[in-house]
This record gives C-alpha cells, structure tokens and sequence, in this order.
C-alpha cells in the first residue's frame, strides 16, 4: 500500500475497542511490510481479533509451530519465499484459512493463489471494512473445531495411570513404584501405541546403565501391571526395537 492508502486506512478505524478473550479470533498477518502490519492490527484488534504478527515466511513457519491460529492473512509478494510458495508448502500439513493480500490484479495472479489453496483473495489498495467482511465470512464458512480434553489417564486392565499425577492405581489402590518406574512409565505413556528403543528409554530414564537397565525396570513394572507377566497385554516387547505401551 502507498502511504496515502495507509492513511485513509488508519482513519477508518473503529473507535471502540472491545475487550479482546481468549475466544477471539486468532489472526497471522505475514508481510514484509512493517507499516502495513501495523496498521492492520490496530484496526482487527478494534474489530475484534487477536493479531500475531510475521515479516516473512520463515517467521510465519516458526509462528504456525508454536501457535494456533483460525486464519492467516498472507501477503503474495514477500522477499525470499514467497506468499504462493509458502502457502502450497502450508497445505501440506495445515487447513488453516489463508486470505491472500497481493497488488498483482490479474486473474491469472488470483487464479495461482486460489489453486494453492487459499480461501480468499484481496487486492490492495483495499476498503478496510470489505477487510473484515471477508474474514468474517471465511470464519463462518471454517468454523474452529470443538476443542479435544486432555487424556490425563490411561487404562491399563484393572490399572489406572493418572497422567497428571504421575501415579498407577490397581482397583482404586495406589501402586508404589520407584522414581526409575515412574519415569520409565511415564515416558511409554507419551508415546502410547508407539515403540521406543531401550537406548531412547535409557537416555529419558537418566539411567547411566545399560540395556539391561531398561529390562530390569520393565520386568518390575510388568509384576506391578500385568496379569501375567510372562505374557504381557500391556507392556509390549518390540522385537528389534524396544518396547511399546499399549493401553486399552
């Protein structure tokens, strides 16, 4: 945007501003350009949005790794890589909602982002409200989805893990086990379904042993959780690999 269409931009702003909570959409602005971001996000936050804001794509990346937003505002022209790029490489691992800002107006510019997979396209110089508008609608068309509880225990037979409290309970009584169980349990149980290697468990359990270490703790967790323990349902070997937790 030139600086007159920042101007009129900024004058256009809400009055008003709201009391923003955690329910509030959650918007990344990626521009290379510092005035433009700023100015959009006094104008979203007025308008009821919570802004991060990303100069380029690799910030952009490393903000989509750490946060959780409901849409990206994703400017076309960016130096290094650019906003197309960064959405086809997106849609390989994220459906968040992307609206694209450019100020190429040709169809076939609009046509290349829309094929990326953008939910929307703008181009500036834009009308600040027709801004909002769009997000609105495509919020409403993707709407966030339902947030998941977290598992904090896992069920292994008539034993519980409490995940939270980091303790194993057979029929509703605590099990006593030794910091070197616990840990080793603990870290089976983040990974639940998956296999780990002793040398992987060895490091995690700070045990400065051997594998033979892991295997010793493993046997003692199996009398404490298994019916069976020379069959075990739960704690699983993994032949080449290691061991596995399998819960109910």
């Amino acid at each position: 945007m030139a600086a007159n269409d920042l101007r009129e931009f900024a004058s256009n702003e809400v009055t008003d501003r709201p009391v923003l909570n955690d329910d509030a959409p959650h918007l990344l602005i990626v521009d290379d350009d510092e005035r433009l971001r700023s100015v959009l996000r006094r104008y979203l936050v007025r308008n009821g949005f919570r802004i991060t804001e990303a100069q380029d794509a690799a910030a952009a990346r490393t903000k989509l790794q750490s946060l959780s937003f409901d849409l990206v505002i994703l400017d076309v022209m960016m130096p290094g890589e650019s906003g197309v790029t960064f959405l086809a490489n997106l849609r390989q691992e994220s459906r968040v909602p992307v609206l694209m800002l450019t100020a190429m107006s040709e169809p076939a510019d609009r046509i290349a982002g829309l094929e990326k997979g953008a939910d929307d396209y703008l181009v500036k110089p834009f009308e600040p409200r027709e801004l909002v508008l769009r997000l609105r609608n495509i919020l409403h068309r993707n709407p966030a989805p339902p947030a998941v509880e977290p598992v904090t225990t896992i069920s292994l037979g008539d034993c519980l893990l409490d995940l939270v409290r980091e303790e194993l309970f057979f029929k509703g009584s605590i099990v006593h086990l030794t910091a070197g169980e616990t840990t080793l349990l603990m870290a089976l149980a983040k990974c639940a379904g998956q296999p780990l290697s002793r040398d992987a468990l060895n490091a995690y359990g700070r045990f400065n042993g051997t594998e033979r270490t892991v295997d010793v703790q493993i046997t003692r967790l199996r009398r404490k959780i298994e019916r069976d323990p020379k069959f075990p349902r739960y704690l699983q070997t993994v032949r080449g690999t290691g061991y596995m937790l399998k819960p109910d």
